[in-house]
């Protein structure tokens, strides 16, 4: 399983993202390598179909998807978790969609 983590530099968000994923991981055993992938301009991020920051993929797809998502750029990522929107799922979060995979 290839992870990736799509982000900005000056996020402040992914670093937990990317703790989060990899105690998720862990906890369900899962071998995984996880990538860490800067997008550094609105053309990159239009290239590379970047949601926000943090972004979330497994092998290549989004683990939050947004349909009907028609234009991308740089900015963050909000995530709509139980305690309301947050910059990064939930552990549970990450856990019911890996689930998937």
């Amino acid at each position: 399983m290839k992870v990736e983590i799509l982000y900005f530099e000056g996020c402040p968000t992914y670093e937990r993202t990317e703790r989060t994923s990899l105690r998720v991981l862990s906890e369900l055993g899962a071998e995984a390598e996880i990538e860490l992938v800067a997008v550094d301009s609105d053309e990159e991020a239009q290239r590379l179909r970047f949601l926000g920051s943090p972004t979330l993929r497994v092998d290549g797809e989004d683990l939050f998807p947004v349909p009907d998502r028609a234009t991308y750029a740089l900015g963050c990522r909000m995530y709509a978790t139980p305690e309301g929107l947050k910059g990064s799922p939930t552990a549970e979060m990450l856990k019911e969609a890996l689930s998937n995979f």
